[in-house]
């Protein structure tokens, strides 16, 4: 008999647990939630207050019921689940399911899975937070009517299987909204000056950039204008009329949060949303490393803080003095922004003196390479700035003015264990020689470039996950199994790491936004999210929160359900006829995207595959390259005479061949 029964979602975190529990200690998993809303119906009772229908999971029959048989024979039982609202609602259903009283001390947190952490969350259990609960009812709850209420319009009007979803349609039309853009976007012409310049004292060459005339900013916009300026300079001096020393300074990125390293594992690992998750997952919840068994290696991975406990900071301070020299040491504090959830740290290392090298060989290589990130970024975060020497120089030609601008670093600071990615492109700036005001430069030559202004970039998993943290869409836990599901439903799908829609997830998203635009909007899903933070904080009843949004909501789906009774979508015609009558096929979308259909259905049930095909020509046999797809979705480019008169198959895109000159 247990003295001792504890409760973690997985098998990996009861057995990092088990080894810091001595004595009659018992620890179970309850391999995530036990109990939820079913997935045959609505499972909210509107008419009782929006009360859920909770039914314990299918297939979870035999645990429950050794779940049952462990805590009735253990004289204490601990839910140490997650230390987020899912967690907190998982032990509030176990609570249910083993008849713990909700005023029982129960309820074991904590941020890291150390040896002190779990010992430290024994000793000091506190009831279940309702308040926390209640905002995971609520986002449930939610989701569930808008998601079971809107989702049979797409079924009589698109096609059976749609979903809806609150965050999910939205980061549709954020990846639609964008295509549109790219596909209005009329590019303006422009032009660059450079002038490749050599000091003739120390004879380097350097470039400078055509930024302005008689000291007002000039923007050129034809070839005319530049000839125009190239004649104007042709026989000119190219004078130093200013040089500026100056110092410039680069400060560390803030230890990672969800999004940050969801983002910066996309940029620097090539890592998806849900596999950096997945791993960071493993790596919280224990490997098992020499001399030290199974240990959580990082905190807790869903998390909007960058706050992080003085004990860290401490053992950050040594490791980098001890690492790089007590010049390179920086005791940091970040900003934690205004509506984080910051109950728990940022995402750190747990061992801080545990290198990512010293136990590469315990690690499998996706988890060697995230656990790098994190250590780096972590120890990064508390370091000295770099510091570089910059210099500005105005080199006047005639009226026209030049600017060449130049640094070298005078210390590298936290830039020698890691620096940030970006999603922008940046100017690499070199170093130019030390020029004095009067003094005359070479000229070597004068280049000019055509060039046009581009439209905005698609947005990648990276950008979208930023995108969705600064509008206030959703929150750490979610973006993941949002980007997942939009991928999965073929409502977008990934060219290279770019994000496009389908004309699946087009028809879908012009559909809800003309009918739903109060709920598919953005200002809307951020307006909800800050609510349930207000119910998580005790400041907001969540029934009565759903209940202000179901009564105009239930009016508005009653009015689009009669206005689309008799409306047809328009079905997009191919140029293919159907070889079995006649007819002109027309595009249906299915569930892994378009196909051909005859519209004569039923009496001509005929259908085939939609293919699409490219402008360029293969480059073996000049024949129509199609564009295909793999089981896994990764798109490849083929021969239409494949494999019977041509062999091209190939992963990337066949580019136009330039003609001879």
């Amino acid at each position: 008999m247990a003295d001792k029964l504890i409760i973690v979602e997985s098998p990996a975190k009861a057995n990092t647990i088990k080894k810091f529990l001595g004595g009659k200690t018992k620890v179970v998993a309850s391999m995530g939630h036990i109990r939820d809303l079913p997935k045959s119906k609505l499972g909210v009772n509107i008419e009782n207050n929006f009360e859920p229908e909770y039914i314990n999971i299918r297939g979870k029959g035999d645990l429950i019921k050794s779940l049952k048989k462990d805590a009735k024979s253990a004289k204490k039982v601990y839910l140490a689940t997650d230390p987020d609202r899912e967690g907190e609602a998982i032990a509030w259903h176990l609570a249910h399911i083993l008849d713990i009283p909700e005023d029982s001390k129960s309820r074991v947190t904590f941020n890291e899975i150390t040896k002190t952490a779990v010992q430290k969350a024994i000793k000091e259990p506190r009831q279940i937070d309702i308040n926390l609960v209640n905002a995971q009812q609520a986002r449930r709850v939610l989701d569930r009517i808008v998601g079971y209420k809107i989702s049979p319009v797409l079924w009589k009007k698109v096609r059976k299987g749609l979903s809806a979803g609150r965050v999910q349609s939205v980061a549709v039309k954020l990846i639609v909204d964008r295509e549109k853009e790219i596909e209005d976007f009329i590019p303006e012409e422009y032009w660059n000056i450079i002038a490749k310049l050599i000091d003739t004292k120390s004879k380097k060459g350097f470039d400078a950039k055509l930024v302005g005339k008689n000291n007002k900013k000039l923007e050129i916009h034809s070839k005319e204008e530049v000839d125009e300026i190239l004649k104007n300079i042709k026989n000119a001096k190219f004078i130093v009329k200013d040089v500026k020393k100056g110092e410039r300074k680069r400060n560390p990125a803030p230890p990672f949060t969800t999004s940050t390293m969801q983002q910066e594992a996309s940029r620097k690992l090539n890592f998806s949303l849900k596999k950096t998750m997945s791993v960071a997952q493993t790596l919280y919840e224990g490997v098992k490393i020499p001399e030290k068994g199974t240990v959580g290696l990082i905190t807790y991975m869903r998390t909007d803080s960058t706050r992080i406990s003085e004990e860290a900071r401490k053992v950050a301070k040594e490791v980098v003095e001890a690492t790089y020299g007590s010049e390179y040491y920086e005791n940091r504090y970040y900003k934690t922004k205004a509506d984080a959830q910051d109950a728990h740290e940022a995402i750190r290392p747990t061992y801080i003196d545990i290198k990512p090298e010293q136990i590469k060989d315990s690690l499998t290589n996706d988890q060697y390479k995230l656990y790098r990130l994190i250590y780096n970024r972590f120890l990064a975060s508390q370091m000295k700035s770099a510091i570089f020497d910059t210099l500005a120089v105005t080199i006047d030609a005639n009226e026209y003015n030049f600017k060449a601008n130049g640094q070298s670093i005078k210390f590298k600071g936290f830039m020698t264990l890691y620096v940030e990615g970006t999603d922008e492109k940046e100017d690499e700036i070199g170093q130019i020689p030390l020029l004095e005001v009067n003094q005359e430069v070479e000229k070597e030559k004068i280049e000019s470039k055509q060039s046009f202004t581009e439209p905005p970039p698609r947005y990648t998993e990276a950008s979208l996950v930023k995108a969705l943290e600064e509008k206030d869409i959703g929150r750490p836990s979610t973006y993941s199994p949002t980007i997942t599901t939009i991928l999965t439903r073929h409502y977008i799908e990934k060219e290279a790491k770019q994000l496009v829609p389908t004309e699946l997830g087009k028809v879908v998203n012009k559909l809800l936004t003309e009918n739903f635009p109060e709920i598919i909007n953005v200002e809307f899903t951020a307006e909800i999210e800050n609510e349930f933070d207000e119910i998580a904080a005790g400041k907001e009843n969540w029934k009565q929160m759903i209940s202000e949004f179901y009564g105009p909501f239930e009016k508005e789906l009653e009015k689009v359900e009669k206005e689309l009774e008799h409306v047809e979508l328009e079905e997009e015609v191919s140029d293919v006829p159907c070889e079995k009558c006649g007819r002109m096929m027309v595009v249906k979308y299915g569930r892994y995207g378009k196909f051909l259909a005859c519209p004569g259905y039923p009496e001509c049930k005929n259908v085939k595959p939609y293919i699409e095909t490219i402008d360029e020509p293969c480059p073996k046999c000049g024949g129509k390259v199609q564009i295909r797809k793999t089981k896994n979705r990764r798109t490849f480019y083929i021969c239409e005479n494949n494999p019977e008169k041509c062999d091209y198959i190939s992963w990337t895109k066949p580019k136009k061949e330039k003609e001879d000159k």
